[in-house]
């Protein structure tokens, strides 16, 4: 009884950031680090978790596009204890290599493009190459490094593996250059917990 009180208190006075990133760990993590970039913290998680199903819910699920003809896998968003989480998982035939992740309130001038109106994805705000073998790509923030009230405008771009080597984004709207690139549009409102009952808030 004294032990199940302690491991409770524990629980309880862990920073909630700490026990989001651990429910994201679970059993198949291959690596977990942080990062500061730009004055914002970024956990990034990688696993080989092939055996992970796509039946659970989320906020927001995109078809991650490979080479534009392939649905390589997904992108997914989720607003849990102040914290965005944005996690790549890709399908068995394929793994990721490295990505290549960009958040902005959608203002004009929020992703880095090229004249032409084609991503720059070395300018990227976050960004990371990943062990052989890696199929789940997790990155988690805190809300309160972002400018964002409700609508917001993310990039998810991979390098991946499989039949064929290729670049990928979640599916999303062109930025209107010459490449296919595509970023996504979202809002946090998607993101509410209907089990709440004080009514609202994110996760």
């Amino acid at each position: 009884m004294n032990k199940n009180i302690f491991l409770i208190t524990v629980c309880l006075i862990s920073t909630l950031f700490s026990c989001n990133v651990e429910g994201v760990l679970e059993d198949q993590s291959i690596a977990s680090t942080k990062v500061n970039n730009k004055n914002k913290d970024v956990t990034i998680i990688e696993s080989d978790n092939t055996s992970t199903e796509y039946s659970d819910e989320h906020c927001k699920t995109i078809d991650l596009i490979a080479g534009q003809h392939h649905i390589a896998g997904t992108v997914t968003i989720d607003i849990e204890g102040g914290n965005m989480i944005i996690t790549y998982q890709i399908n068995l035939d394929w793994t990721i290599d490295a990505t290549h992740l960009h958040i902005t309130n959608c203002e004009a001038d929020g992703f880095p493009v090229t004249g032409a109106n084609n991503p720059k994805i070395g300018n990227f705000d976050y960004s990371s190459t990943h062990e052989e073998g890696v199929t789940e790509v997790t990155y988690i923030f805190n809300l309160n490094d972002f400018n964002i009230d409700d609508a917001f405008c993310f990039a998810a771009h991979a390098e991946v593996s499989g039949p064929s080597e290729e670049t990928a984004w979640a599916e999303g709207e062109d930025f209107g250059g010459k490449s296919w690139a595509m970023f996504v549009e979202a809002n946090l409102t998607d993101c509410e917990d209907e089990g709440d009952d004080d009514g609202g808030g994110p996760f």
